[in-house]
């Protein structure tokens, strides 16, 4: 089942990368709400891939859309997924036109980063709202996404680098979780806990 956390607006942008995610989010969101589409070009082999499913998607099912693309050489000793992350977010910072952007980080992610930063020695949660960015689906489960385009018969892609545990996103995900999770079973309830708490005081905050 998907969970939202916060309200949504009616006029939204949504990060879509083509992978289950965020297709299950436009899926989901543009049921009831006018979308447009911002998808990153990484410039890596299976971008163009990528970048073409979505333009479909996007057309055959009338989303209006567009599309980035990484202009610049990686930095020589620059880790890739931070200097993708930057160019990717100054992007949709850019084309947003104001309206808030919605990325699609879920509770998997959520779980990830805080064994990663706590490892660093400063656990950290990953922020339901930044700037224009909201992330609503914190305390859905990534299989839960999946479910939603098998049920739904929402396609998408599978970036073959998602296994590449080179990467350190995909070492904690491939290597780390399995191991954390034999230690605690809970540990999604635990983190999803700790979001709903996070979530409710900085609303208190605001009141």
């Amino acid at each position: 089942m998907i969970k939202l956390l916060g309200k949504i607006p009616k006029n939204i942008c949504i990060a879509v990368s083509g992978g289950a995610d965020s297709m299950a989010a436009l899926n989901f969101l543009s049921k009831n709400r006018t979308v447009r589409v911002l998808h990153f070009n990484h410039k890596t082999t299976y971008a163009d891939e990528a970048e073409s499913f979505v333009t479909k998607y996007c057309e055959e099912h009338h989303h209006k859309y567009t599309i980035g693309y990484l202009r610049e050489e990686i930095p020589n000793g620059a880790s890739k997924e931070d200097f993708w992350r930057k160019n990717r977010y100054n992007f949709f910072n850019k084309e947003s036109d104001g309206l808030p952007v919605i990325t699609c980080h879920h509770l998997n992610d959520a779980v990830e980063t805080w064994i990663f930063t706590s490892l660093h020695g400063r656990s950290r949660l990953i922020p339901y709202s930044r700037d224009i960015f909201i992330r609503p689906f914190l305390l859905t489960k990534k299989e839960d996404m999946l479910k939603w385009c098998y049920n739904k018969g929402v396609p998408f892609l599978e970036d073959p680098s998602n296994s590449n545990t080179d990467y350190m996103r995909n070492y904690i995900r491939h290597i780390l979780m399995p191991n954390a999770l034999n230690v605690n079973p809970g540990l999604h309830k635990v983190v999803s806990k700790k979001i709903k708490n996070s979530f409710n005081e900085e609303h208190e905050k605001c009141m």
